[in-house]
């Protein structure tokens, strides 16, 4: 009786650990960030095991983190297991649905900025992360998507350092972002290694400002590299996205609110293994 007993705790046991290896692997946690104004939701990915590990804060675009149906995107959720797969911590914070927005991309006049609100937003999910006993303080790199790509570029100015005394983020990733404003900026400089990635065919976020940047910033001695992909549109690294015309858009660059869209199997496939070897400098 108590060998029977045994066995099944043990069965179990087992099949618990199982469960959570497996949400570790491939599903996210639901968290809150500390903010000034209150709170943060966001999506935490972890790799299985104790760590500690590096990790990711990812910003989204300006579709927000989740779909209609209240399901991540699927691009987010594509990303998030895939780099904790990796081995990375990926935390997702949520600066739209916080704040009881939805999607932001045909709004003109912007509440939460790229400059200011979300770049709070990146620095408080980085503190977050760098409190945790299973992240490595000194391994926490940036990651974005549009507009979380454009945040980045402002967050990675070396005038906009963190004040705090905790390490800086040690790299960044920007997927396609609006690279004018900082193109144009004579004061920006670039304090840590940026890799840009995205289509030479976008028409959401064209790619001439960010080749100006990258140039500029290469000349000055900064790390920024620009990998124009050939044909390739916005949101290029989706895993499924037909090409298609979006009409809802605020800024576009024809001025009509149309661009298009859609997954590049070729350059998602070259992207997820530069994001990868970018990201391993910091291991």
């Amino acid at each position: 009786m108590m060998s029977s007993l045994l066995r099944l705790l043990a069965a179990f046991a087992s099949l618990a650990l199982l469960l959570s290896s497996a949400a570790s692997a491939g599903g996210y946690e639901r968290v809150r960030i500390p903010i000034d104004e209150g709170q943060l939701d966001g999506v935490l990915y972890r790799p299985a095991g104790p760590g500690p590990f590096p990790a990711i804060v990812a910003l989204h675009g300006c579709g927000g983190l989740w779909r209609d149906n209240g399901t991540l995107s699927v691009r987010h959720s594509d990303w998030g297991a895939r780099l904790a797969e990796a081995g990375y911590v990926v935390l997702m914070p949520d600066s739209y649905g916080s704040r009881k927005l939805g999607s932001q991309c045909g709004v003109k006049e912007l509440t939460v900025r790229a400059g200011r609100e979300r770049v709070a937003d990146a620095m408080a999910a980085k503190r977050w992360l760098q409190m945790r006993a299973d992240v490595r303080k000194d391994a926490v790199s940036l990651l974005g998507w549009s507009g979380g790509g454009s945040t980045i570029l402002t967050a990675i100015r070396t005038d906009r350092r963190p004040a705090d005394m905790l390490p800086d983020f040690t790299r960044a990733i920007a997927f396609y972002p609006g690279c004018r404003t900082q193109s144009e900026s004579d004061s920006f400089r670039a304090r840590l290694p940026v890799l840009i990635l995205m289509g030479d065919a976008d028409d959401w976020t064209p790619p001439a400002p960010c080749d100006f940047l990258a140039r500029s910033a290469r000349l000055r001695g900064e790390s920024v590299e620009l990998v124009l992909y050939p044909g390739a549109l916005h949101d290029f690294d989706h895993p499924r996205l037909d090409v298609k015309e979006r009409t809802d858009i605020a800024y576009s660059a024809s001025g009509t609110g149309k661009v298009m869209v859609g997954t590049n199997p070729a350059a998602r496939d070259d992207a997820i293994q530069r994001v990868k070897s970018f990201l391993l400098k910091t291991r």
